[in-house]
C-alpha cells in the first residue's frame, strides 16, 4: 500500500513543497534491524531526501519517504521491499555486544561544528567536503603520530604512501564491486582521440558541462580508493611473505566513499583521511596482533579521558544475493569491531575499526606466508577527521581545557596552542 501526499508546509521560496510517500513493508521486520534499513534507504533512489520508519510493537512495518517531487509510489514500493527483503529481512538479530567501554562519561553538547565554522577552523567546500585549518591541522597530525607511536611499541611497521588513484582491477580483486557498489567512485577522462577533444571543445562552448560529457569518456581503469588496505594487498599480490612473524604495513591517505546524504558536520565525509594498518601472517598471530593493538588504542583513548565504547560491527554490504548471510557471519564471528566516540548527547560516531579478513584477501591477491599457504590478514583503520572532530566535541575549541599530552603533542607538530 502506498500513498503520496503533499506536506502542508512548503519550503520558503522553493516554489514546490515536500512530498511524502508511504511504503508498507510486505511483512514487518524486527525492530532490532531498524538501523540496517535506515542505512540503505537513501540508496534506493536519488529522489529520496529523507525518511521516517513506521514502527509498532517492536517491529518496523513501513517507511515514509520524503522527496522534492512526487515519487512513483508503486516503483518505490517494489524497490524498498526488494532492498529490505534482500539485505535486511534475512539477517538474524543479535544484541549489541560491547568489548570495551571508556571509564569516562563526558558531558557533550551540540553545536561543535558551528563553533568551528564561526572560528574559521572549518569551511564547507562542497557535498561531504570540508576544508580545515587550525587547530584541526595540528590535531590531525597529533592523532596520526600517536597512532603510529602506539603501533611502534609492539611492531616494526613498514610505511608507504600510495597514489590517490587505485586500479579498478585491484578493487575488483578485493570483491569491492559485489559488496559495496553504493560507495564506488570511478575516475574517468576524455577518450584520447582528436575528434573527441575537438567535439568536447565545441559542445563546451555551446552548452557548458553536463552529464553528456560522459559519452566521450570510455575509460574506467581507475577509481578513488575507499580505504588504504586495498592498496597494500594489491602491492603484495602474488608474493610469498617470509615466515618471520607478522608483517605490518601502514599508510595514510585520502579515501572516498559516496554517501547518499551528508550531514553538514565532519561526522560523514565524502573525502576523508585514513591511517590504516595491515597485519599479514599466520591466522592466530594476526588475530593476536589485532587484539594487542586494539587494547593499546583503548588505553590511549581512556588516558585522554574520552567517552566512548567499542562494539561488534558489520560492513554496509549492499544489494548482493548473500548480503544478509555475510552480515550475520561477520557479526557472529566478530570479524569487525568499531570504536565509537561521543559527539553529542546520545550520539556516537565510529572513529576506527578493527577488522579480521581471515584468508579472504590472501586468496584473492595470491599472498602466501612461507610454506604455510595463504596468508591471513587484518586491518585497523582510523578516520582521522572523525577522531579529531570527536575530540573537539568532547573538549571544545579552547586548548587550555585539553589534556596536557594533547597540548604538548600538538605543539610538537607545530601547532600554536
Amino acid at each position: 500500500m502506498t500513498e503520496t501526499t503533499r506536506q502542508g508546509t512548503e519550503p520558503t521560496g522553493a516554489g514546490t513543497g515536500e512530498f511524502h510517500t508511504r511504503v508498507a513493508l510486505h511483512t514487518p521486520v524486527a525492530g532490532q534491524l531498524a538501523s540496517e534499513i535506515e542505512r540503505r534507504l537513501l540508496f534506493v533512489s536519488s529522489q529520496i531526501t529523507g525518511y521516517e520508519l513506521e514502527t509498532a510493537d517492536g517491529e518496523v512495518r513501513g517507511v515514509t519517504l520524503r522527496s522534492a517531487t512526487p515519487l512513483p509510489a508503486d516503483e518505490l514500493t517494489e524497490k524498498v521491499n526488494r532492498v529490505v527483503d534482500g539485505d535486511v529481512r534475512k539477517q538474524r538479530t543479535t544484541p549489541p555486544k560491547s568489548v570495551w567501554t571508556s571509564s569516562h562519561d563526558r558531558a557533550v553538547e551540540e553545536g561543535t561544528f558551528e563553533l568551528l565554522a564561526q572560528a574559521g577552523a572549518v569551511t564547507e567546500a562542497g557535498e561531504g567536503q570540508v576544508a580545515v585549518g587550525e587547530p584541526l591541522l595540528s590535531l590531525l597530525a597529533y592523532f596520526d603520530r600517536a597512532v603510529k607511536r602506539i603501533l611502534g611499541e609492539d611492531f616494526n611497521p613498514t610505511e608507504y604512501r600510495y597514489p590517490t588513484l587505485i586500479s579498478t582491477e585491484a578493487l575488483a580483486t578485493a570483491g569491492y564491486f559485489a559488496s559495496f557498489p553504493q560507495h564506488l567512485m570511478f575516475v574517468t577522462r576524455l577518450h584520447n582521440d582528436i575528434d573527441v577533444y575537438q567535439g568536447f571543445q565545441r559542445s563546451y562552448g555551446e552548452t557548458g558541462i553536463d552529464s553528456t560529457v560522459l559519452d566521450a569518456c570510455h575509460n574506467v581503469d581507475y577509481c578513488l580508493p575507499p580505504t588504504m588496505c586495498y592498496h597494500t594487498f594489491h602491492q603484495y599480490r602474488g608474493r610469498t611473505l617470509d615466515a618471520e612473524g607478522v608483517h605490518v604495513v601502514t599508510a595514510k591517505g585520502k579515501s572516498f566513499r559516496f554517501e547518499a546524504a551528508y550531514a553538514t558536520t565532519m561526522e560523514r565525509l565524502w573525502d576523508f583521511t585514513i591511517r590504516e594498518i595491515v597485519f599479514m601472517g599466520p591466522r592466530e598471530d594476526v588475530l593476536a596482533s589485532r587484539e594487542l593493538f586494539m587494547r593499546k588504542i583503548f588505553a590511549f583513548v581512556d588516558e585522554l579521558g574520552l567517552s566512548g565504547f567499542c562494539e561488534v560491527g558489520n560492513d554496509p554490504f549492499f544489494g548482493g544475493e548473500d548480503t544478509s548471510a555475510r552480515i550475520w557471519s561477520q557479526r557472529l564471528m566478530e570479524l569487525k569491531y568499531e570504536l565509537r566516540l561521543t559527539v553529542a548527547p546520545g550520539r556516537t560516531i565510529a572513529v576506527g575499526s578493527f577488522n579480521f579478513h581471515d584468508d579472504l584477501f590472501g586468496r584473492g591477491f595470491g599472498i602466501d606466508y612461507g610454506t604455510e599457504g595463504t596468508a591471513r590478514s587484518a586491518c585497523v583503520g582510523f578516520g582521522l577527521e572523525r577522531l579529531v572532530y570527536a575530540f573537539l566535541c568532547q573538549y571544545g575549541l579552547d586548548s587550555a581545557g585539553w589534556p596536557a599530552t594533547v597540548r604538548e603533542g600538538t605543539r610538537a607538530v607545530g601547532g600554536a596552542v
